[in-house]
């Protein structure tokens, strides 16, 4: 086998063999990729890709991120620049918990131009937040509405974070926002809650119990446990 850039060349029958494997995956037969997967990195240990699905079949399907670092560090030894290796290291760091290692990773990543910025800014700025740096995590939010602009999800982790920056009026506009852009879709207690919470902040008590009210009627199976009674006592509260 010829090598390129210090690396094997690919070979023609792996793209089917990593195929199967990921038909297993999705399928629920983990045990039995897991399996496929130990014996493709052992006949094919310089082949970036097969290391760093190895690393995806342990931490996306198997939920050991602890098991997948190694093979993400493996392809970022063999190929320094390989993206989907510093995204899913970034991944996994975050999920154990070493966020500063996971923010460099997506410093990184920012800076050779990854071309899934919503998700690198998505994750960045939930790392951001756990090591308290808010301000930050608010940019991050911002440049992921810039990619999903009506996202509901996104306009309520940003003003969530304005809202600890104390930037309350902007924090209610995008809560505001985002009940908007789920217009035919049911009210979201959660929002009005939180939005609720805001304005009481605010000193718009007529506002907050509107809130409150509108979020009680809005309750639906499936919502947050403890969100009735939280949305019953605040507006008690209000009197």
């Amino acid at each position: 086998m010829t090598e390129r850039n210090g690396r094997e060349a690919w070979p023609p029958e792996l793209t089917e063999l990593l195929r199967k494997v990921d038909k297993l995956r999705r399928s629920g037969r983990y045990t039995e990729a897991l399996s496929r997967m130990r014996q493709l990195t052992e006949t094919y240990p310089r082949q970036a890709r097969v290391l760093l699905e190895m690393g995806l079949t342990l931490g996306i399907w198997g939920s050991a991120p602890t098991e997948a670092l190694p093979w993400y560090e493996r392809v970022l030894e063999m190929a320094p620049g390989h993206a989907s290796a510093h995204l899913h290291r970034a991944l996994a760091l975050a999920a154990l918990g070493r966020h500063a290692e996971a923010v460099a990773d997506f410093d990184a990543l920012e800076a050779v131009g990854f071309r899934k910025a919503l998700v690198l800014h998505m994750k960045r700025a939930e790392s951001l937040e756990v090591l308290g740096r808010h301000a930050e995590a608010e940019r991050d939010w911002t440049l992921a509405l810039a990619e999903d602009s009506d996202n509901p999800w996104l306009l309520h982790q940003r003003a969530s974070a304005r809202a600890r920056l104390g930037r309350l009026e902007e924090a209610v506009k995008d809560i505001t926002d985002a009940l908007a852009a789920q217009e035919g879709e049911p009210v979201d207690a959660e929002l009005l809650r939180d939005r609720g919470v805001l304005r009481t902040r605010l000193g718009d008590t007529a506002g907050a119990r509107a809130d409150f009210e509108a979020g009680l009627a809005a309750l639906r199976e499936g919502d947050p446990s403890g969100l009735a009674d939280d949305l019953r006592h605040r507006r008690q509260e209000m009197g």
